[in-house]
């Protein structure tokens, strides 16, 4: 480390500089922790690089400014209904190929871990400037966090006749390699790198960890609330035809290229208004390309040789579905729609009648929509992330998330675990999910797990094996009505002598004639 400018809020201590290998960088000093914001890993995707693999950024002379986050990927806003839960900062400017550290102290003789996170957001939305995703008490605790940016929406996942497939992935692999050349000066050790992310950066962190190019760039993985995965090609170009029939243009990325930006994020939010994980649709997604995503990646994970050596830690909350359900108000809907909801779910998980009978018999209190959203998500998630902790016994570590949130009817939703894995439960934008008071014992047993894990590969409960133990954080009513939920900040174990629990319990799994197929 060299001496920057002094920063009159951190007394007299000069701020920090740090070489990259396109150019010095002058960070800050933040909550006794040295923090470099929006340091570019790639040149910025637009103009001749539109819809290509990312490039080097250009070097730059002198010390280069990291005090602010850097621009964001091109994205649609939240709805309003979902903007009453979700924030998502916009920072203007193309250079959107950024990432952040956080570190305590740079310098080649750190060695720490490092963790390296990716953003949730539908691969449509999200960035790595939320709040809640503040990385200080990561390097507080001895980790060296980055987080990262890379395209979203069509920008980053559309499908061309013209341009390579998966754009924002390869961006994710380019910060991954940049990481794993650059981390030593920021004080973190190449050799210790945790790949992490929630939603779809958990997707995006299977199929990476599946991908021939990154093998030997991480050593552990973690995998909230998101499957390795890839969608079929044919349904990732429906979405992208959809916005060229609107546009009144061709399919391809020249065309879409020359379209104003703002209209082609206008024409995506429309055309993916009803796509969701529970309705399904045309979306965009990662699709095997023969080149960085040679085949479906939770088949290379679990019958191939990727990521043999890796540490995994996987998991979901108790009731993810409800973000997905509760904001726009099909909660009530699908309660309404009765058999015709349920007929619904048996199409979207290609399965027969005894499934759903099979859920209600265990289940008898539970609504129509319960059904529903427990049955998609158990066979777009959770089955998914046990067939992958069944082939990695020993080096595998499960959880689930089972406190429920201080906002009427979200229970134990997707993404509300964030604010506790990351500790940042006390910032506007976690309150906005969780409702005020979330339980501080939580947070302290979250973040210290995922802190031990990115540290020893161990976050402190029995690896998964032949008893499937499950670590459940938190605990409260099912429906998640704070009224009547007893919110507690109990860690527990999960049933440990019978099969893993789809939607709490180990008899779902094993109820007769379950089918449900990826």
């Amino acid at each position: 480390m060299t001496a920057g400018r002094k920063n009159t809020v951190a007394g007299d201590r000069p701020d920090p500089v740090v070489g990259t290998p396109y150019g010095a960088v002058r960070g800050r000093h933040e909550s006794g922790v040295c923090v470099f914001r929006g340091i570019p890993y790639a040149a910025p995707p637009f103009g001749p690089r539109r819809f290509r693999p990312p490039a080097p950024p250009d070097p730059w002379d002198g010390v280069r400014d990291a005090g602010d986050f850097g621009p964001t990927a091109p994205k649609p806003p939240y709805s309003e209904a979902f903007a009453r839960y979700l924030s998502d900062p916009v920072v203007p400017g193309d250079g959107c190929l950024n990432l952040n550290v956080w570190t305590p102290v740079p310098g080649a003789a750190g060695r720490l871990p490092v963790l390296v996170w990716l953003h949730g957001g539908g691969l449509t939305r999200g960035s790595s400037a939320a709040p809640v995703y503040d990385g200080r008490h990561f390097a507080r605790d001895g980790i060296v966090f980055v987080s990262v940016n890379y395209r979203l929406g069509v920008e980053g996942y559309g499908l061309f006749p013209d341009a390579p497939a998966n754009p924002g992935l390869r961006d994710q692999l380019a910060a991954l390699r940049w990481v794993h050349e650059s981390i030593e000066a920021f004080g973190g050790d190449p050799s210790r790198i945790t790949l992490a992310g929630q939603s779809a950066g958990a997707i995006s962190v299977g199929a990476l960890i599946a991908a021939p190019q990154a093998q030997g760039l991480f050593r552990r993985a973690v995998l909230q609330s998101g499957p390795p995965e890839a969608l079929p090609r044919d349904k990732v170009r429906r979405m992208v035809r959809r916005m060229a029939n609107r546009l009144r243009v061709p399919a391809t990325a020249e065309a879409l290229a020359a379209v104003d930006r703002d209209a082609l994020l206008r024409t995506q939010a429309e055309i993916g208004r009803l796509s969701s994980p529970v309705l399904g649709g045309p979306a965009f997604g990662i699709v095997v390309d023969g080149d960085l995503v040679p085949r479906d990646p939770l088949k290379a994970l679990i019958d191939g040789d990727a990521a043999r050596d890796a540490d995994l830690l996987l998991g979901w909350t108790s009731d993810e579905y409800r973000l997905w359900l509760v904001p726009g108000g099909l909660l009530d809907r699908i309660d309404r729609l009765g058999a015709v909801g349920l007929a619904g779910a048996m199409a979207r998980c290609q399965c027969g009648h005894e499934v759903p009978r099979g859920y209600r018999a265990l289940h008898p209190e539970a609504g129509t929509a319960e059904i529903v959203g427990q049955m998609i998500t158990d066979h777009l998630l959770r089955r998914p992330l046990q067939r992958l902790a069944d082939a990695r016994p020993g080096s595998a570590y499960v959880y689930e998330f089972a406190w429920p949130s201080g906002r009427p009817r979200l229970g134990a939703c997707h993404a509300l675990e964030l604010g506790f894995v990351f500790d940042t439960g006390d910032v506007p934008d976690a309150v906005k999910l969780a409702g005020e008071d979330a339980p501080r014992e939580l947070a302290d047993a979250m973040h210290g797990a995922w802190v031990r894990f990115a540290t020893t590969g161990d976050p402190g409960w029995e690896a998964w094996g032949s008893t499937h133990p499950v670590r459940v954080f938190g605990a409260g009513d099912a429906t998640g009505d704070a009224a009547t939920a007893e919110a507690s900040a109990s860690v527990a174990y999960g049933p440990r002598d019978r099969d893993l629990a789809l939607w709490g319990t180990a008899d779902i799994a094993a109820t007769e004639g379950f089918a449900c197929s990826r």
